[in-house]
């Protein structure tokens, strides 16, 4: 599977789910001060999606798991264990990422997922990096679904 990549904001994405690069949820959400593509969806989605995700205990590294969209207009997000417990992102974490999250999309057949450049903000990687690695990993799947790679034009 080939994605489109897309220099934009997710948030503007037409599609039916997007995907946060989010942590193994060991630090309580309301500790953390999210930035880059996970602020930006709790300042658009408010707090139910987030609320949610602490309910479900810790995400094993590169693990994803499913909540409703809050006030954005997608089905549902579908957040992505990228970064290790020193706030890194390793190939291992950024590819089971982009397989967990892809795993969901079939499961619950979803038509089209937007994904950011996972371990590229707080994962302390360069978005080269993270595009290369997510690119690869696409490249071994295969999937009904339309996939964006979304790049975050500054």
């Amino acid at each position: 599977m080939i994605p489109e990549i897309i220099e934009g904001d997710i948030l503007q994405q037409n599609v039916e789910v997007i995907v946060n690069a989010w942590n193994r949820n060991i630090f309580p959400w309301w500790l953390l001060l999210p930035q880059g593509v996970s602020g930006a969806i709790k300042r658009k989605a408010g707090l139910d999606p987030f609320r949610e995700l602490s309910g479900m205990g810790l995400i094993e590294l590169g693990g994803a798991r499913l909540t409703g969209a809050g006030k954005l207009p997608f089905k549902a997000i579908i957040h992505v264990a990228g970064i290790n417990l020193f706030w890194f992102a390793t190939d291992f974490s950024v590819r089971q990422s982009v397989r967990s999250a892809m795993q969901i999309v079939a499961d619950k057949g979803f038509a089209s997922v937007a994904f950011p450049l996972i371990g590229s903000g707080s994962g302390n990687r360069g978005k080269e990096w993270s595009k290369q690695i997510m690119l690869e990993e696409f490249a071994s799947l295969s999937s009904n679904a339309t996939v964006k790679l979304v790049v975050f034009r500054e």
